[in-house]
């Protein structure tokens, strides 16, 4: 898909606060979501900086088509024991004004090049753009439900089926599906926290027999 590498993969030698093409070598980076808009390279390094002496870079997500951040964004460590005591000591600790979240980051390296990817849950179908999103509030309307994920990507459908607490998000992108799956696994919406998952779109339940279940044209796994 156009522009997937482009969304998750980070050249830390070119984008990266206090980074070196030398120390690629090194991939202890974590994935930090929930990052407030006005949150800069610099002040995510210096965050973790101040705590961790082997911090090597920072990089703050930038929409390229806003200029704005996409609310996450990767801290590369040079010492695996500091990231890892990173991973519970950091997790809902403020930077500006919202608390972070903290996950593993999954390396990812194409034509000799490094960066770092948020984790996923796989998929076989690599065209899937449908977020299956459980445990909803029964009181969020459509509306409030795009409104939670639009800020990941252009968003094409959302569907609530009638007495059931979940929902069906549809991207335009597969790349922004991806995101939003990170982004807002766990997260509360609404008043109840949400667990998300791949859906499963007409066209690819077709190709897949019976293994999913239907929901007014929409299937989840």
């Amino acid at each position: 898909m156009p522009n997937t590498d482009r969304a998750f993969k980070l050249n830390w030698a070119s984008y990266s606060v206090g980074e070196k093409r030398s120390e690629l070598a090194s991939d202890h980076s974590i994935f930090v979501g929930d990052l407030a808009v006005d949150v800069t390279d610099d002040m995510l390094m210096e965050l973790f900086a101040n705590k961790y002496r082997s911090v090597k870079g920072a990089k703050v997500i930038i929409d390229a088509n806003t200029g704005r951040s996409r609310g996450y964004g990767f801290v590369r460590f040079g010492d695996d024991i500091d990231r890892t005591h990173a991973m519970t000591e950091m997790n809902g600790v403020y930077c500006s004004t919202r608390p972070i979240r903290i996950g593993p980051a999954t390396p990812r390296r194409t034509s000799g090049d490094s960066g770092t990817s948020p984790p996923t849950q796989s998929d076989g179908d690599s065209t899937n753009r449908t977020v299956y999103v459980g445990g909803l509030d029964p009181n969020i309307s459509e509306d409030e439900l795009r409104k939670a994920f639009v800020k990941y990507g252009d968003v094409a459908s959302v569907k609530i089926p009638v007495g059931k607490q979940c929902g069906f998000v549809q991207f335009v992108n597969r790349a922004d599906a991806e995101e939003a799956l990170q982004g807002l696994s766990g997260s509360t919406i609404g008043k109840q926290a949400v667990r998300l998952s791949w859906g499963r779109s007409p066209a690819s339940k077709q190709s897949r027999g019976d293994s999913g279940h239907r929901r007014n044209g929409m299937y989840y796994g």
